[in-house]
């Protein structure tokens, strides 16, 4: 039965709204109970008053219980919740009731279950189901109710584990269809609950729904515990929930931003059961049901909810009021997410395939630091945590935790200062790594982690049976794990060992414990080297090549290591050590390692290294030289305090202010920079003059040292920090000379959610920016209600949208919709390269009441603009765009009417003679992966004409450059251009990464099938639908393969590539340094060589690897003309404009593992300048638009 029930419930929640019921406390509250009540004849003569003890009301009022149950079920409730929230030993210890907790939650459920089996009888069609609900006690496991002790806990996980596994038993004996753990203000007793509960079922062999809801206390978007929702969704996710969602504490409307955002993150089902309002000055709730209802009925058409509900004041009438509201919407329809490693602390932390090295802070481990165990040893947990704050502060993203000293109690200790860490926020936002060689300071560490963090370590040196038992515990806990290269024959010492020892446990972890590839991270071991025994030598680069192998075989895994390991033989020579500690960075990082433990303070920059030092080091690291130990051991002296020296060495407060300033910001160093921006002030002709001077030309070559892998993200940190300090002291000045101008208008610009394409924005933002316009860019993949708050938090005048490909179309809309919903009139600015103004008028106009204007260029932004914010012009202007769109509207009206049929159109398609024609065998079937390549190859297939375009400089390349009006300008961008490129190529601050196959391919109607391992995909495309006259072809993309019918053979091409990576963080360079040309620049280059890489590709498929034209000889003109035999169209184009197609592309071709390209929910690639698409080799193949399709 209850595995019915799961099946059941699930198809459900995707076929229609499910309706949950109301307030139980709120209905029990109306019929006025008095102490003999509570009591009944059982507990007459009980010790302890028990009026206010609802639960109870189960076993001495079971009929008050059922009538309630029933009001809410002939409402329409589809889900009625057990009578047992606070029915747990922890809630009933107030009333010494504790050893009625199993009696209590049996009597619950059956109640609950005899009423929802008698309506489930009346209406077979549409079951009812019973929630076992669980509460979440008064108590929270990671909160001291002691401001004075912070490590103080009044309740344990091992207290909960043991009150909801007894609270559990009894509900699941009473016969509940549902598991709810509900009203979620502390992560941690969640988990301890999900760990119960799924304990349980484990030991009975059970498969039963479960569903989490989280509790938001305040505006603040935070539970009590602290975790904003975008932490709770990643901390709980391990449970094998069947939904999520969020209740109590709020109202409807309160409640809105934060369901928007769960239910954008979860990939399962979700929820919300509202408060019936704000609670009013005497602790009611007086929202009404009509109004109630209006708020649910808006997160049911806005595609947010699979089940709705109530929470405090709430009532059978709320209930009914909801139903009638949401009966006729579908629910939700859940998506599929990238499946990208996600920790938590407070706040969550995501590994995406193109993020920087991970830093993990070593200093709060007392195997590691020596004052960091002075503090434990002596217990001064306080002063130890301003050792996890100082890791943070200079750039750890994560803190590894290590207590294992002989003559500690380890666990205590673990114990101790993960809790003092919950009570700082500043430590606690970051996800944690709890260290240790002992399984039970593993464990200690982890019931007290409400986030989701990381295990170092597991391996199978105690053989599989142990490591599978404790993966499975790791998993239940919801944390990832790293594994040791360590097996039952030791340590991983050698390239083969440790390459088959990550292989053999990712085998069992995947395949028999079921842990999820992104939450693996293996450690093969980083060893001494340039010890003087030979075996070693190979260490580093053993490491190096492993970690390479490792990622391109085991989908998914992350690589890590502790790397103070490898200079351990130079103990005592922290410039030795430091130079190290670089120089493996640099060369481990670009073989696939994403993190690592280090001291996150003290990273040498591997540019400033001496190349003696370097080379020699370098040496050592890849064993290039028999001598090579010796070599560095020559120059060790030389070397020591290096950085105590540098520290004293203050040469440089020597040289000009400029360099000086230059100096300081690429070392971070704060201690002179009051002194130096002032004298810097002084002698410039503004104060603006100082940050476009020397602040930015230090930044720079801090952003190249960063681009080039040659200096670490904290060293960045302190760069940045530099530079805060130093504009910090200029804007008083800057303000001052500003002389109380007023801004023309604020305008608040975003990219839509979904969507990362950005330079048309930058540009409009530049150009109105200039025109002394006040521009909040908010970035890209910007969610509708972030883009909203922050507009009525800055009282906007006009909001701006910008989206690249179609999907975004559909979220402009959304918004546009929301802006409606939130009765703004503010006018809304639409462009983008999809954008245009039949769609902004059909599409965006008609949902929003305010000016909709379509914007085609950044230089018709600013007369818009004026037009918009001008007391004079607004009115004539706005009603001359609606007279336009309203004409556009009824011209499409007539449009519409000219499309064929589906059949009609097909008997018109696109006729080939495919008897006569016979497809060329490609050369190499399969699938070819292109790493690394070479942008010198792209740059002659450079298309230069859109990068013109893109500045909206218009003209063909070169003619361009001689062009009477805008040729001098398009020679200075032209020249800047090539100087970047130049050094992006130098310098490789771009990397271009592709894949491709050609597999056997066969068309039926407008699908596309081709096989591939025995495995067939099916790619589905538009045909033209527009009544051309029956001599014109409808055509469609599936013409030009061969049909199933003919039983031919033919054959389909498939591509993706990027010259996308590195171009964030160049970009960011530029950004931090208010650098918007170059930044712009720079975007639109990576744009350009990504399509040079998709032609430059193309053009060796039809020469070489399919070979269908081996002889062509054309010229980059008559390429870029498309002079070659075939076509290469990619989803989005007007041939095909269904980006979802992409999904099946990056099935196919194993996209995002092979070349680390994803795509967001909106199918946007990422790095953001990437191509995909399609070779067709037919020579009667072009491109076309399909036009309107209906």
């Amino acid at each position: 039965m209850p595995a019915f029930f799961m099946q059941n419930i699930k198809e459900i929640l995707k076929k229609r709204i499910l309706i949950m019921d109301g307030a139980m406390g709120t209905q029990i509250q109306s019929f006025r109970l008095d102490e003999e009540d509570f009591r009944g004849d059982l507990f007459k003569d009980y010790p302890k008053l028990l009026k206010g003890n609802n639960d109870l009301l189960s076993i001495t009022q079971p009929h008050i219980i059922s009538e309630i149950h029933s009001k809410y079920l002939a409402a329409g409730a589809d889900i009625i919740e057990t009578n047992t929230f606070n029915a747990n030993a922890i809630s009933m210890a107030d009333y010494d009731m504790e050893d009625w907790v199993y009696q209590l939650n049996v009597a619950s459920a059956k109640i609950a279950k005899q009423i929802a089996g008698e309506y489930s009888k009346k209406t077979p069609n549409i079951p009812r189901f019973v929630c076992g609900s669980i509460g979440p006690t008064a108590k929270a496991a990671t909160l001291s109710p002691n401001v004075n002790k912070p490590e103080f806990r009044n309740v344990t996980f091992d207290d909960l584990f043991e009150a909801y596994s007894e609270q559990a038993k009894g509900l699941l004996d009473g016969g509940v269809d549902i598991i709810l753990i509900e009203t979620v203000f502390d992560t941690l007793n969640c988990k301890a609950a999900l760990f119960a509960v799924n304990s349980i079922l484990e030991e009975r062999n059970l498969s039963i729904p479960i569903m989490v809801s989280g509790t938001i206390v305040d505006a603040s978007g935070r539970t009590l515990s602290g975790q904003t929702v975008d932490a709770f969704w990643p901390s709980i996710r391990h449970g094998n929930l069947t939904a999520v969602g969020l209740n109590c504490a709020l109202g409807a409307e309160e409640i809105r931003p934060h369901l928007d955002a769960l239910s954008q993150l979860a990939n399962i089902p979700t929820f919300v059961y509202p408060n019936a309002g704000l609670p009013n000055e005497l602790g009611g709730y007086d929202e009404t049901p009509e109004s109630m209802a209006s708020f649910i009925q808006e997160f049911a058409e806005s595609g947010m909810v699979n089940m709705v509900g109530g929470c405090c004041g709430t009532s059978p009438e709320h209930i009914v009021a909801m139903k009638k509201v949401v009966e006729n919407i579908s629910p939700r329809i859940i998506l599929e997410k990238p499946k990208y490693t996600q920790l938590s602390g407070l706040e969550p932390f995501t590994f995406f395939p193109n993020s920087n090295f991970v830093n993990v802070g070593e200093r709060t481990n007392v195997a590691g630091s020596a004052k960091f165990k002075r503090l434990i040893l002596t217990e001064a947990y306080e002063d130890a945590l301003s050792v996890a704050k100082q890791q943070i502060e200079n750039g750890a993203q994560i803190i590894d935790i290590n207590m294992d000293e002989g003559l500690l109690d380890s666990e205590n200790a673990m114990e101790t200062f993960l809790r003092m860490i919950a009570s700082e926020p500043d430590i606690a936002r970051v996800p944690v790594m709890i260290d240790s060689s002992k399984w039970n300071v593993i464990e200690t560490g982890l019931k007290n982690l409400q986030g989701k963090g990381i295990v170092n370590s597991i391996s199978l040196k105690d053989g599989e049976d142990l490591f599978i038992d404790r993966a499975k515990i790791i998993k239940k806990y919801g944390a990832s794990v790293i594994v040791m290269a360590f097996d039952e024959e030791g340590q991983a010492d050698s390239y083969q060992t440790k390459v088959d020892i990550c292989t053999r446990a990712y085998s069992l972890l995947v395949n028999k414990v079921g842990f999820p590839p992104e939450d693996i991270i293996f450690d093969p071991n980083i060893f001494a080297v340039a010890t003087g025994i030979e075996e070693h030598n190979n260490y580093a680069n053993d490491f190096i090549r492993a970690t390479k192998t490792i990622k391109e075989t085991l989908a998914g895994v992350h690589i890590s290591g502790g790397v103070s390991n490898l200079s351990f033989s130079f103990r005592g020579n922290n410039g030795i050590r430091e130079a190290m500690h670089s120089c493996f960075l640099y060369h481990a990082i670009k073989a696939g390692m994403d993190m690592g433990i280090v001291n996150a303070g003290q990273l040498a920059i591997y540019s400033d290294l001496d190349e003696r030092v370097k080379n020699r080091v370098e040496d050592v690291l890849f064993n290039r030289r028999d001598d090579a130990t010796d070599r560095l051991l020559d120059i060790a002296d030389s070397v020591v305090g290096t950085k105590k020296k540098s520290a004293k060495d203050l040469s440089w407060r020597e040289n000009p202010v400029k360099d000086r300033l230059i100096h300081a910001l690429v070392e971070g160093i704060t201690e002179f920079i009051d002194i130096d921006t002032e004298e810097a002030r002084e002698n410039a002709h503004q104060p603006l003059d100082v940050i476009e001077g020397p602040l930015m030309d230090g930044m720079s070559v801090v952003g190249d040292l960063f681009g080039d892998g040659k200096m670490f993200l904290p060293q960045v940190i302190k760069s940045a920090r530099v530079m805060k300090k130093a504009v910090a002291i200029l804007e008083p000045y800057i303000e001052k000379e500003k002389n109380g101008a007023q801004t023309k208008g604020s305008i608040v610009m975003a990219t839509v959610k979904g969507d990362v394409h950005d330079i048309g924005k930058n540009i409009v933002g530049v150009v109105l920016g200039c025109n002394g316009y006040d521009i909040h860019d908010l970035g890209v993949m910007i969610p509708a209600n972030q883009i909203l708050k922050e507009a009525k938090k800055l009282n906007a005048n006009i909001i701006g949208l910008s989206g690249l490909i179609t999907p975004s179309l559909d979220e402009m809309v959304h918004v546009a919709t929301e802006m409606e919903r939130e009765k703004l009139d503010i006018p809304l600015l639409i462009g983008g390269a999809t954008t245009s103004k039949k769609h902004t008028s059909i599409k965006i106009d008609e949902v929003y009441s305010g000016p909709t204007i379509y914007i085609q260029d950044a230089s018709r932004a600013v007369g818009v603009v004026q037009k918009l914010l001008s007391n004079d012009k607004k009115k004539d202007f706005i009603q001359s765009i609606t007279n336009e769109y309203v004409s556009i509207r009824e011209k499409n009206s007539t449009q519409q009417k000219n499309l064929l049929s589906i059949e009609e159109a097909r008997s018109r398609k696109y006729f080939i003679n495919w008897k006569s024609f016979e497809s060329s065998k490609p050369k190499k079937e399969g699938i070819q992966i292109l790493e690394d390549y070479s942008l010198n190859d792209l740059v002659p297939f450079i298309d230069w004409s859109p990068f013109f375009s893109t500045w909206e400089l218009k003209g063909k390349y070169p003619n361009i450059l001689n062009d009477k009006k805008v040729g001098n300008e398009a020679n200075k961008l032209f020249n800047d251009a090539q100087s970047l490129l130049e050094n992006i190529i130098q310098n490789r601050r771009l990397v271009a990464r592709g894949l491709f196959g050609i597999f056997p391919a066969k068309s039926v109607n407008e699908n596309i099938i081709v096989n591939y391992r025995n495995h067939d995909t099916s790619f589905s495309f538009q045909r033209q639908l527009f009544d051309k006259g029956k001599d014109r072809p409808n055509r469609c993309l599936s013409d030009f393969i061969c049909p199933e019918a003919e039983n031919k053979n033919d054959w389909l091409g498939v591509f993706a590539v990027t010259a996308g990576h590195g171009l964030e963080a160049l970009v960011s360079e530029f950004k931090a340094q208010n650098d918007d040309y170059n930044a712009i620049l720079a975007q639109s280059i990576a744009d350009r060589l990504a399509e040079a890489f998709s032609e430059h590709l193309h053009y060796k498929v039809r020469k070489e690897y399919w070979g269908y034209s081996p002889h062509e000889t054309l010229n980059n003109e008559k390429l870029i003309l498309e002079k070659y035999q075939g076509i290469r169209p990619a989803p989005g184009y007007p041939a095909c404009p269904d980006h979802s197609e992409k999904d099946k592309i990056w099935s196919l071709l194993n996209v995002e593992e092979k070349i680390g390209v994803s795509l967001t929910e909106s199918r946007a690639m990422l790095p953001v300048a990437s191509v995909s698409g399609w070779y067709f080799s037919h020579p009667k193949s072009i491109y076309f638009g399909v036009g309107q399709t209906g």
